[in-house]
């Protein structure tokens, strides 16, 4: 079986983002665990800031391998059509799919020809390629199983959405709450996200061409959504939390360099004293947001490791924190470009994480028993806060107000300081953990032996080798004639 095993080789593309880099690869590595062949692409601009910033050699990982290779999308770094999304992703889908096309023939004549291809749905033309050199393929979710529920029932007109006059209508979806307009992904509710709003929705341009629909959530989280859309679309299988399935914490695919010393930080601090403050890779917070985020850190007394990125070259310019935080929080926090979340997550210092709810940062603090100040900007993000907080029970949403001095909506200083209190002292914070902790091991509990996300990849990976099977089987048949 190992040695059938061995002769699998199975290729992830990953749109080239941090936020889909992250869960791609760390599936890869649970897979190559399992003894595959498994090598991990995305485009060569973003392979060379993985290169800069982490480890990214062929690596054994248990009886397997990870390899990683990177394709053309036809421009260089500093092209400034880069800036405008649609466009770029034109030239992903044309330059890139052709790029992709010759590094997937020479695996072939590397005698290493390709199993399986796995790609996230923001490259929905991958799909196609498969389907054109008979290649099986499968997909990976990067949004939760809600999200997924929703965006379907909007590309197919199943269920009657709100517009910006309609902000008092409900959205009742099955096996999902009742979510108000604010709850809505809001590239499908908002005029501004019109672009956008046709990127999310390609995702489903080819699903139905895929075998399989992996996500990265397990099914004590989302079961009931989870066989509510098996029934009206592609069979999912729930194989997260997929950050706990490997243990290979060297094998990362940051595209920032890591503060080496934030881990030795928080070893310095009391047991859940640390509020943990990172808004992803890609969220850049207004100057009036950050003042206020920033006076409201420090007006709760309370210990921090803030994440402020620096930006892709296309992806605007670098935030600035206002004049002086940096001397005045001297002694009180910490801010870093970038760290290893994972690790801070797990960190016995850390009490509480103030995140913008992506779905990775959702994912890994729910499943690592940390409490959530849920910040939200914009997409999915609305959505994950209001499960986050009303469905998982496990932190404390911000509210938003008009400033009175120049009439700017932001979530207010002494909202934060609010809400950090609340979650971390306040008359629910006891609930709070306890609920934070009960999702923790139910997660642990998934990725286990014999749990329903372990038998989910070992079920992925029979099918898989199955196939190989089979088409090896229909090429010596054709040999043979």
């Amino acid at each position: 079986m190992e040695s059938k095993k061995s002769n699998l080789h199975v290729l992830l593309v990953s749109f080239p983002a941090q936020g889909h880099i992250n869960p791609l690869l760390r599936l890869a590595k649970c897979l190559a665990s399992k003894g595959l062949l498994v090598t991990f692409s995305t485009t060569e601009t973003i392979g060379h800031m993985m290169k800069e910033a982490t480890n990214t050699k062929s690596t054994n990982i248990g009886q397997g391998e990870l390899r990683f290779e990177f394709f053309s999308d036809g421009w260089e770094i500093d092209e400034p059509q880069r800036a405008n999304l649609a466009t770029w992703m034109h030239q992903l889908e044309t330059a890139g799919r052709e790029s992709f096309t010759e590094l997937i023939n020479r695996q072939s004549e590397m005698g290493k020809p390709v199993s399986c291809i796995i790609n996230n749905p923001f490259v929905p033309w991958a799909t196609d390629v498969a389907a054109e050199i008979e290649i099986p393929c499968a997909v990976l979710w990067v949004q939760s199983c809600a999200v997924y529920s929703i965006y379907y029932h909007f590309q197919h007109q199943l269920a009657s959405f709100p517009n910006p006059d309609q902000r008092d209508m409900m959205l009742d979806l099955p096996s999902l709450p009742s979510l108000e307009f604010d709850d809505i992904p809001d590239f499908l509710t908002l005029n501004p996200f019109d672009s956008l709003r046709k990127v999310i929705l390609s995702q489903f341009k080819n699903l139905d061409k895929a075998f399989c629909v992996l996500v990265d959530s397990f099914e004590e989280l989302e079961r009931e959504t989870i066989e509510v859309m098996s029934r009206i679309s592609a069979p999912i299988k729930p194989v997260g939390p997929l950050f706990r399935s490997t243990k290979n914490a060297s094998i990362r695919g940051d595209i920032w360099k890591a503060a080496d010393d934030c881990l030795q930080w928080l070893d310095s601090q009391s047991p859940n004293s640390v509020v943990y403050v990172s808004f992803g890779s890609v969220v850049s917070l207004s100057n009036e947001q950050l003042e206020e985020l920033s006076a409201g850190l420090l007006k709760s007394g309370t210990p921090f490791l803030w994440v402020v990125k620096t930006p892709p070259p296309d992806m605007g310019s670098k935030p600035e924190l206002p004049q002086g935080f940096k001397e005045e929080a001297e002694g009180k926090g910490m801010v870093v470009e970038w760290c290893p979340q994972e690790q801070v997550l797990a960190h016995s210092a850390v009490s509480c994480f103030l995140t913008h709810c992506g779905w990775n940062s959702s994912m890994e603090c729910l499943t690592s028993g940390v409490p959530v100040v849920a910040f939200p900007q914009w997409g999915d993000q609305n959505t994950n806060a209001k499960f986050l907080i009303d469905v998982y029970g496990v932190g404390i949403r911000t509210k938003k107000t008009q400033r009175e001095k120049d009439g700017i909506v932001v979530v207010t200083r002494d909202e934060v300081e609010r809400c950090i209190f609340e979650v971390t002292k306040g008359p629910k914070a006891e609930e709070i953990k306890k609920n934070a902790i009960k999702w923790k091991e139910a997660a642990e509990a998934a990725v286990a032996d014999g749990g329903s996300s372990h038998r989910n990849i070992e079920l992925f990976v029979d099918d898989i080798q199955r196939m190989a099977s089979n088409q090896s089987g229909f090429s010596d048949q054709i040999s043979q004639s």
